[in-house]
Formats: structure tokens, C-alpha cells, sequence
């Protein structure tokens, strides 16, 4: 990494937003997350052929699919422009939109009640969604499958949960876990259609992420299983030697 370089590193394209690289943030041991080899992003259904060739440079061959099958049929990726490419559907299905729905049937909802279902979202990525989790580590763990990016519709709550996870396995403090995370308030163009007829103080909340959801989801793991290596171990397929592998092959 440049010295000065602001992280995250974004891969600007025409057709898809909050794109960028995990490599640059400091992990064990003082070492550093390399870069070109894992990527997120919000939805690819939208790639130009000037996307797909940028992609193509980057040398991905696998990308992980985090959508429902309804958004999947709904929106396509555009992705023939990429030989060679891998796709792996590791659905983790939305509930957000029903929820949303219902409370704003009630004529009473508020910003707060939004957050309230985006928080019960990310606790169900910590248990209910492992299994999506453990298949993208198994993923990098093996040889040929990187570079490797995952997405979902947005790439902001399913997808932001999936780099804090890997950032933690690689030794990054949470500091700068919550900071790539954050940048997506910044990198994200928001896709208007994810809050059609809501009003402003539902749709605000929505179309952002929040510190406290992804504080919330690790304040989960340590409850629930003590601590990070013991939910890494148990739900994740990540014990200690496959941790190892895995900070071996990302840090530098």
C-alpha cells in the first residue's frame, strides 16, 4: 500500500457501486491484508462490457452470490464478458422487505422500527445465515478460487457482515472492521427502488448502514459462543489451523 492511501480501495465502474477491495487494512501480526484477491460490491446486474473487462483484469474467478433466488431472477448479473468465471449462489433470502412492510401498515412506523428489523436481520446472519458464511471461507481456503468477490443486492448489510468477518479472521481490528464498513455510506449509490413509496424517516435509515448492526451482530457471537475463535471454530469451519491457513494466504 501507497503510504497516505485512503482505504477501502474502490474499483470504480459504470454499472455497479460500493465496489472495492479488502486488501490494505493492518491484521496479525502486523501484517497486511494483500490486495487483489478479495473483492465486495453491491448488485452486478447492471455490468457494462467496459465493467466486465475491468473485472476481467482483476483476474476474478469466483464470485459468491449472497441474493435470494427472487433477486437473483429479478436482476440477473451480467457476466459474459467474464470467461472462466465461477458463480457460487450462497443465498442468504431477504426478510427486511416483509417486515417493512408490515410495520408500515400499521401507520405508526418510525426510523427506530426500521433499525429494529435491520437488527434482528444481522443477528440472524450471526446463526440462521452461517452456512452462506462457511462456504465463502471454504472457498478461500482452497487453491483457484481467488480472486474471489462476493455480493448481494446493495452490498451493504449481508455483504458488510461477510467482509467484517473475514477482516476479523485475518487479525484486523475492529476499528478499521467498522471503518470498511462504514465507507459504504460514502461508496454506495443507492438504488431508490429498495424504498419505493416509503416515506423520508423510513427510507433514510434503510438506504444507510449503522455502527450499532454490526456491533450488535459481534456483541451476538460473544454471547452466544464466547468469543470470535470459538464462533469461527463452530460455525464457520475456521479453527485454529484453518485460521492460520487463511492469514498465510491473505497477509503479507
Amino acid at each position: 500500500m501507497d503510504a497516505g492511501e485512503a482505504l477501502p480501495r474502490s474499483v470504480p465502474l459504470e454499472g455497479a457501486s460500493n465496489v472495492r477491495d479488502l486488501g490494505g487494512y493492518r491484521g496479525a501480526e502486523g501484517r497486511v491484508v494483500r490486495f487483489g484477491m478479495v473483492f465486495r460490491s453491491a448488485s452486478l446486474a447492471r455490468l457494462t462490457a467496459t465493467d466486465q473487462q475491468r473485472l476481467a483484469t482483476l483476474g476474478i474467478r469466483s464470485i459468491c452470490d449472497f441474493r435470494g433466488r427472487r433477486e437473483r431472477a429479478h436482476a440477473p448479473s451480467q457476466l459474459k464478458g467474464l470467461r472462466g468465471v465461477q458463480v457460487h449462489s450462497l443465498p442468504i433470502e431477504p426478510r427486511v422487505g416483509a417486515s417493512l412492510a408490515d410495520i408500515v401498515a400499521t401507520g405508526r412506523a418510525t426510523g427506530e422500527d426500521v433499525l429494529a428489523i435491520l437488527r434482528r436481520a444481522y443477528l440472524a446472519y450471526v446463526g440462521d445465515h452461517a452456512a452462506s458464511y462457511r462456504a465463502l471461507f471454504q472457498l478461500l481456503l482452497q487453491p483457484g478460487f481467488t480472486p474471489l468477490l462476493f455480493h448481494c443486492s446493495a452490498g451493504k448489510d449481508r455483504t458488510g457482515y461477510g467482509a467484517a468477518l473475514i477482516l476479523a479472521a485475518l487479525g484486523v481490528s475492529f476499528e478499521q472492521i467498522l471503518e470498511d464498513y462504514l465507507a459504504t455510506n460514502r461508496l454506495w449509490e443507492a438504488d431508490s427502488a429498495l424504498a419505493r413509496d416509503l416515506p423520508p424517516e423510513l427510507a433514510e435509515p434503510l438506504l444507510r448502514v449503522h455502527p450499532e448492526l454490526l456491533i450488535a451482530a459481534f456483541d451476538e457471537i460473544r454471547g452466544r459462543f464466547g468469543s470470535l475463535e470459538h464462533y469461527f471454530a463452530a460455525m464457520l469451519g475456521l479453527d485454529r489451523a484453518a485460521r492460520a491457513r487463511l492469514q498465510a494466504r491473505f497477509l503479507v
